[in-house]
C-alpha cells in the first residue's frame, strides 16, 4: 500500500497561481486547480467551497506575503524619518516577477465581480494609508509620496510599464527625495 500524499492549503494555492499564470483569470476554475494540484475536485471544494472562496484565499495569501515582506523592510528602516513609508520604498526595490504580475492581473480581473476580494483590497489600502500617515512627522508629504509609490507599483503589477532595475531604484529614490522636499501644509 502506497503512502497518502499530503497536500497543504498552500500547495493548492500554489497550483491555483500556476493555473492563473498559464491560463489567466478566465482559466481559474476548481476543476483546473484540482488537476494542477493532482487532487480531487472535492478536496478543493472542501477547502475553499467556491471559486470565489479560492480567489479570496489567493488574495489573503498575497496580502500576507506582501505584509510580511514590508514589515521586515519597515523594521530595517526604523531609524528613518518615516519607517512605514521608507520600508515600503525599500521593499519595492525588488523587481516584480512575471508570476506575481500574472496573479495580480488575474485577481484584479476576477475581483471586479467579487465583493469579498474588493473589500480585502479596500481594507489593505486603508491600513497602508493609516500606517504611512498616522505617526508621520509630515503626514501630507507621506501621503503624496505613498501615492507616487503606489502608482509606480500598480503600473508594474498591471504590466502597463516595466522599468529596469536601475530606473526603478532611481524612481524610488526620487520618491524619497520628493517626500523630503515636499512642503508640509
Amino acid at each position: 500500500m502506497g503512502k497518502t500524499r499530503k497536500i497543504s492549503t498552500d500547495d493548492v494555492l500554489d497550483a491555483a497561481e500556476r493555473v492563473v499564470v498559464r491560463l489567466g483569470a478566465v482559466g481559474l476554475s476548481i476543476d483546473e486547480v484540482a488537476r494542477e494540484a493532482g487532487i480531487s475536485k472535492s478536496r478543493v471544494v472542501y477547502d475553499f467551497k467556491t471559486k470565489s472562496g479560492l480567489l479570496n484565499a489567493l488574495v489573503e495569501r498575497r496580502i500576507r506575503i506582501d505584509r510580511e515582506r514590508v514589515a521586515e523592510s519597515v523594521r530595517q528602516q526604523r531609524d528613518s524619518d518615516n519607517p512605514p513609508l521608507f520600508g515600503r520604498l525599500t521593499a519595492a526595490g525588488a523587481l516584480t516577477s512575471d508570476s506575481e504580475r500574472a496573479v495580480a492581473l488575474a485577481i484584479c480581473a476576477a475581483s471586479s465581480h467579487d465583493e469579498g476580494v474588493q473589500a480585502q483590497f479596500r481594507q489593505c489600502t486603508a491600513d497602508d494609508l493609516t500606517e504611512v500617515t498616522r505617526e508621520a512627522k509630515r503626514p501630507r508629504a507621506s501621503l503624496v509620496a505613498y501615492l507616487a509609490f503606489y502608482g509606480l507599483t500598480i503600473m508594474e503589477y498591471f504590466d502597463l510599464h516595466q522599468w529596469s532595475e536601475v530606473e526603478r531604484a532611481g524612481l524610488l529614490q526620487d520618491i524619497g527625495t520628493m517626500y523630503a522636499a515636499f512642503p508640509e501644509i
